[in-house]
This record gives structure tokens, sequence and C-alpha cells, in this order.
């Protein structure tokens, strides 16, 4: 269930980060790039502590 959550995660970041490339290549304004970011930062963040508990979850 981990291991899902954490690929949803990882794929949720990079249609972000997608997205928000393309928006700048098409000269979009700066506060939806600004969104998008945060919304990247965040996932990343979520991909991260997923990993890091599957990690504990798989130690012992």
């Amino acid at each position: 269930m981990v291991t899902v959550l954490l690929a949803l995660a990882m794929l949720g970041t990079l249609g972000v980060l997608f997205a928000g490339m393309l928006g700048l290549a098409r000269g979009h304004d700066g506060a939806r790039s600004n969104k998008l970011m945060r919304w990247r930062v965040w996932l990343q963040g979520i991909a991260l502590a997923l990993f890091v508990i599957l990690l504990l979850m798989n130690r012992g």
C-alpha cells in the first residue's frame, strides 16, 4: 500500500514538474508557475516521507 502511494506521489511530482515547464515555455503568467512550484514541493515532501516509511517498514 505504501509502495503504491509512493509511486502516485512520484508520478504526481513528475506531472506537476512537466506542467510547470510547459507553462514557462509557453510564457504563462508567474502566479500559475508559483502555484505549481508549491504543489511540486508538497508532493516531493510527501514522496520523501513515504520513502522513509517504506524503508523503516522493510528494515526489520
